[in-house]
């Protein structure tokens, strides 16, 4: 630990094999908002907060932001720069502050003794099987084991549910729009929070876009009237952007898909890096709990799944749900322990198979793949596999079960080398090109239509 003028310097011991940029870069995760992966400094940077106790507290959510490097002089230990989210300057904090921040980063990057015990166990199992078939694919050899999570459970499964029954680019707009919130919320005072939430009650899904436009100018009248009565709220901006399509839909069919809002999705993931002054930290369940439905869905384009968050938030502001005893049970990494994890999960309004398989993964269970039309048309497209979705689970189990207990890993490792294949090395992938990674973009007749930015 060291102090130098405008930052707190934190040291984090590592594995002899560890490397942040693999370790980081494994997952769409990464890219999600507040997480910002610097190509270039090969560094990742985001809000974390003070506590790990703010599930069902009255503990305010205060939260710095740290930045995460592995210096090249000293590769066997992380950095971790911390600085006051607010002035930029070094933050004196408290021995139990520190030892929580560096626990949420060890849970980001799997520092834990299970999760290195796992790494290696891959490694062996991986090993094996390419001797047995008498070939190692180099993407297997160089997959780091380690997939990238974030450093809270609830934020994890708040962001398992926006992966569901949406593309890619309307992901990345909905986890930016609720940093962006979580901001708002962090800059307004209480009275002005509460006149903030609009009651608008929520619109039916046959409703057409001039009646959604008519409500984006009734909340920037309201906006425009609260700054004109507190002086403090003048520099807070509310992007109307996020209700001017989206309305709540209660009962939302689980495989439907959902439309691509392009418009929206070219705002929300090319603003350019000056404009993250005003992304906070993603919002604690207490932060979320008392926000109003209609208000939260179309300020972050959540669509139905906003009453499931909330849900998910109060569950777990009343006690109802612990994640601090769903966390601690895959101590015990067994079966019977991940079937008593899955039906716990399963009685979680929102958490269908794709959403409560993600979770697990998160987790750290490995066995079973997460599986949708990503799947099908991965293994399709590289296994000559054609399958349904129905069937994509047997025919995903047929390809990778020999990798047992590690199904996932393998799967992911091939299909990560794909993207790369297709996109190039992902962590040097521009911010504002991570809206390119969709399933249209990896057909094959789409691969010279893809251009990327140059950031050096």
């Amino acid at each position: 630990m060291g102090m130098e003028e405008s930052v707190l310097k934190l040291k984090l011991p590592l594995a002899e094999t560890f490397n942040l940029e693999t370790a980081v870069c494994s997952h769409g995760l990464f890219m999600m908002s507040p997480n910002r992966w610097d190509p270039l400094s090969r560094s990742l940077s985001r809000p974390l907060h003070l506590s790990n106790s703010l599930d069902n507290t009255d503990i305010p959510s205060v939260s710095v932001d740290v930045t995460i490097c592995q210096p090249q002089q000293d590769p066997h230990s992380l950095r971790i720069e911390v600085r006051n989210s607010a002035s930029g300057s070094a933050p004196s904090l408290s021995q139990e502050q520190q030892d929580a921040l560096l626990a949420q980063v060890k849970r980001m990057l799997r520092l834990s003794e299970a999760d290195e015990r796992n790494v290696r166990d891959f490694k062996r199992i991986a090993s094996q099987v390419a001797q047995e078939e008498g070939e190692e694919t180099q993407y297997m050899k160089d997959f780091s084991g380690r997939v990238f999570r974030s450093p809270t459970l609830f934020e994890d499964m708040v962001k398992c549910m926006l992966l569901c029954n949406c593309q890619w680019p309307r992901t990345l707009s909905m986890a930016r729009a609720l940093c962006e919130l979580q901001w708002e919320l962090q800059h307004c005072s209480p009275s002005i929070s509460d006149g903030f939430i609009p009651q608008t009650p929520a619109g039916k899904e046959s409703k057409r876009r001039q009646k959604v436009l008519k409500v984006a100018s009734k909340l920037t009248s309201r906006i425009a009237e609260s700054k004109a009565s507190s002086e403090d709220y003048m520099n807070l901006k509310l992007d109307c952007a996020g209700v001017l399509e989206e309305n709540v839909r209660p009962s939302f069919p689980q495989n439907d898909i959902e439309s691509d809002l392009h418009g929206l999705n070219e705002l929300s993931t090319t603003d350019p890096p000056s404009a993250r002054d005003r992304i906070g930290n993603f919002p604690s369940p207490r932060e979320l709990a008392n926000l109003d439905e209609s208000f939260l869905a179309k300020r972050c384009n959540l669509g139905y799944r906003a009453g499931r968050i909330l849900k998910l938030a109060r569950g777990i502001v009343d006690g109802q749900i612990q994640l601090r005893e769903l966390e601690d049970m895959c101590n015990e990494a067994s079966l019977t322990t991940y079937d008593k994890l899955a039906e716990q999960l399963s009685q979680i309004n929102g958490f269908g198979p794709f959403t409560r398989n993600n979770v697990l993964v998160c987790i750290g269970f490995y066995h079973v793949i997460p599986t949708d039309s990503e799947t099908i048309r991965h293994l399709k497209q590289v296994h000559a596999r054609n399958c349904t979705s129905k069937t994509v689970q047997i025919i995903a189990e047929s390809i990778y079960g020999k990798y047992a207990p590690f199904q996932f890993l393998a799967y992911w490792s091939e299909l990560w080398h794909f993207y790369e294949k297709r996109f190039g090395k992902l962590s040097e992938m521009p911010y504002s090109d991570y809206k390119l990674i969709t399933a249209s973009n990896m057909g094959i007749k789409n691969i010279r239509k893809v251009k990327r930015t140059k950031i050096f």
